[in-house]
């Protein structure tokens, strides 16, 4: 592949990078930025596959049941009910815990 048929370098890194050094300098502690990324990140996914657990987690490249227990740490994420609502509504059941 020459020179020119090489694609540019995305400028996703970049922003990242500048992004990191923000929240370093804000004082933001690691576990919340990787809290907060896998909330954005999940719900995104979630969102594009219409919240269905089985296309979200193939995409993710993780398994459903980890996605699963993922979804109900995060609880409601992305504008998309929990997934204890969602089978608290499809089996009708109202317990809380």
């Amino acid at each position: 592949m020459s020179d020119s048929e090489r694609k540019p370098p995305l400028r996703l890194k970049e922003r990242l990078e500048i992004l990191c050094t923000e929240m370093i300098e804000k004082g933001i502690l690691f576990s919340e930025a990787m809290e907060q990324f896998e909330r954005c990140f999940i719900s995104e996914v979630l969102r594009r596959n219409d919240g269905n657990l089985v296309r979200s987690a193939a995409n993710l490249g993780i398994h459903r049941n980890t996605l699963s227990k993922k979804a109900k740490r995060l609880g409601p994420i992305g504008g998309l009910p929990s997934l204890r609502d969602k089978l608290q509504k499809r089996h009708g059941l109202n317990r809380s815990r």
